[in-house]
């Protein structure tokens, strides 16, 4: 992506245009599970994907939870950091095999791609900063709750605000992902993803 392109940003664009897309029109997602070339890889991308917006909306119920009063400090303690951790790792896990395996041999299968995964590792990069910033607010909050119950409550305001934010993003990142790998797999199977 360059700085021509700010309405590709993923902090700001509604969707991938056709041209990055180019085989979501002719692969609808509603058509996606039927098609004789959805195997076991595209299954199993968009469940890692949905178990990633699960585990994202987990933290985001336990904390709306907390600061409503419906969670006590202890049991809110307890469980949080190690939901974040997993959460946090489990995504960055995810793209670094993406950025390091997948997106390589998708560049090589098909040269129409090639802007589609380079817009996609820039969203990694993004995400990412997003990341430690929820990490670094996430153990924030852990030390103000040890302080009391107010600076525990502004520090999981800064810590929702943050966390918002990286769902927001991450979501639009798994969708386009999404319109660019699944239709991909369609297209060319998925055999010469797994060599």
């Amino acid at each position: 992506m360059t700085d021509a392109e700010p309405m590709l940003h993923l902090d700001s664009r509604p969707g991938l245009p056709d041209e990055i897309a180019v085989l979501r029109a002719r692969y609808p997602r509603t058509d996606w599970p039927r098609h004789p070339n959805y195997g076991e890889l595209a299954a199993f991308w968009r469940r890692v994907h949905d178990s990633l917006r699960r585990e994202g909306e987990v933290l985001a119920a336990m904390t709306a939870d907390f600061r409503a009063g419906h969670l006590r400090a202890a049991e809110f303690q307890q469980r949080f950091m190690p939901q974040l951790a997993h959460h946090l790792q489990h995504l960055d896990g995810h793209h670094r095999i993406e950025d390091d395996h997948y997106f390589p041999l998708f560049r090589r299968l098909d040269r129409r791609f090639e802007r589609g995964f380079d817009l996609l590792e820039n969203d990694h990069d993004v995400i990412h900063d997003d990341l430690r910033r929820v990490a670094a607010s996430g153990r924030a909050l852990m030390q103000e709750l040890a302080r009391g119950a107010d600076a525990g409550q502004r520090a999981a305001d800064r810590y929702a605000d943050d966390a918002e934010r990286l769902l927001h993003v991450l979501d639009r990142h798994l969708i386009d992902e999404e319109d660019l790998v699944i239709p991909a797999m369609l297209e060319h199977g998925e055999r010469p993803l797994t060599r």
